[in-house]
C-alpha cells in the first residue's frame, strides 16, 4: 500500500500540559467555537439595536443549555443501560468523573451528543426569552446564524480526539485517514468529522451571505429553520459514512443519529415555511 495514498492521523490529545494540568484540543475547540459565536451574536445584537444588558446573560444560557443537553443526550440516547441503571452511572452522568474500585478520577465529560445539545440550547433560549423579554424568533434566528462556526469547531475537536470515525474505505480514496489511536493495524476510514466540519463552515458562510442580503428575515424564524434543516439533513446522510457509536444501533434500520435528526429536519422545514408566510 502506498503511504502517500492516505493520511496517518495520530495527534496528541493535549495542546500542552504543565504538571497535572493540561488543555485538550477538544476542550479548546469547544471554547473557540463558543467564543466565535459569542462575538457573532454580539455583533448581530448591536446591528439590531438590542440593548447590551439583554445580550450579556445570553452566553451563560447558551453554554449551560448546550453542555447539559449534550451530556444528557449522550447518556439517555446512546448509553441508557450504563447511566440510568445504577447510582454509579447516574453520578457519572452528572459529574465529570469516573468511579473505579480505588476511588474517583476527574475525566471531564466523555460523551456529548449534538442532538441533545441542540435541544438543550433551544430550551435554554426559551428560558432566556421569557426572562429578558426579547422576541423569541429574533433570538433563535440570531443564534442560528452563528451556530455553524461552533458546530465546525466541535467537529474539529472530535477529529483531534480521533472519535466519531468514519466507515472503512480503501486507498482509492485519496483523503482516507488511518486513525492510529482507534486502529492499531492499518485500517483506512472516511474522515467523517472532517466532512461535517467543512459542511458546517459552509453553513456559517451561507448564513453571513444571506443575512447581508436579507437582514429583515431575522425575527421570522427563517434562519433558525434553515439552520436546523441544513445541519440535520446533512447529519442524516453523513451517518452512512460513519461507524455507529453503540452496538445496539447495528440492528436498527437507521442509526440513532439519523432517527434523532428527523424531528429536527421537520421542525426546520416548518419554520422556513412559516417564515415565508409572515414575511
Amino acid at each position: 500500500m502506498n503511504i502517500l495514498s492516505y493520511i496517518t492521523w495520530n495527534p496528541s490529545l493535549e495542546v500542552f500540559s504543565i504538571g497535572a494540568f493540561s488543555i485538550r484540543w477538544y476542550s479548546l475547540m469547544w471554547l473557540i467555537g463558543l467564543a466565535m459565536a459569542y462575538l457573532m451574536v454580539r455583533w448581530l445584537y448591536k446591528k439590531q439595536n438590542i440593548p447590551n444588558e439583554k445580550f450579556e446573560p445570553l452566553f451563560i444560557y447558551c453554554f449551560l443549555g448546550i453542555l447539559v443537553g449534550a451530556r444528557l443526550g449522550h447518556c439517555i440516547f446512546y448509553q441508557p443501560d450504563y447511566f440510568l441503571t445504577s447510582w454509579k452511572g447516574f453520578v457519572e452522568m452528572l459529574l465529570p468523573i469516573k468511579i473505579t474500585a480505588d476511588g474517583w478520577h476527574m475525566t471531564g465529560y466523555q460523551g456529548l451528543a449534538s442532538h441533545g445539545g441542540t435541544l438543550g440550547l433551544i430550551l435554554a433560549l426559551l428560558l432566556y426569552v421569557r426572562h429578558f423579554k426579547v422576541p423569541v424568533w429574533t433570538v433563535l434566528d440570531n443564534i442560528a446564524i452563528a451556530t455553524g462556526i461552533t458546530a465546525c469547531c466541535i467537529r474539529i475537536g472530535n477529529l483531534m480526539n480521533s472519535e466519531i470515525v468514519g466507515k472503512v474505505t480503501d486507498e482509492s480514496l485519496p483523503w482516507a485517514f488511518w486513525f492510529v489511536q482507534n486502529d492499531h493495524n492499518l485500517v483506512l476510514r472516511h474522515p467523517g468529522q472532517l466532512y461535517e466540519a467543512i459542511a458546517y463552515a459552509l453553513l456559517f458562510l451561507l448564513m453571513i451571505i444571506l443575512y447581508k442580503k436579507m437582514p429583515q428575515k431575522v425575527g421570522t424564524g427563517f434562519y433558525f429553520g434553515l439552520c436546523l434543516a441544513y445541519i440535520f439533513t446533512f447529519r442524516f446522510f453523513i451517518e452512512y459514512f460513519k461507524e455507529v457509536q453503540e452496538a445496539f444501533e447495528e440492528g436498527l434500520p437507521f442509526d440513532m443519529g439519523q432517527i434523532l435528526s428527523i424531528p429536527f429536519i421537520i421542525i426546520g422545514v416548518y419554520c422556513m415555511i412559516r417564515a415565508k408566510k409572515v414575511a
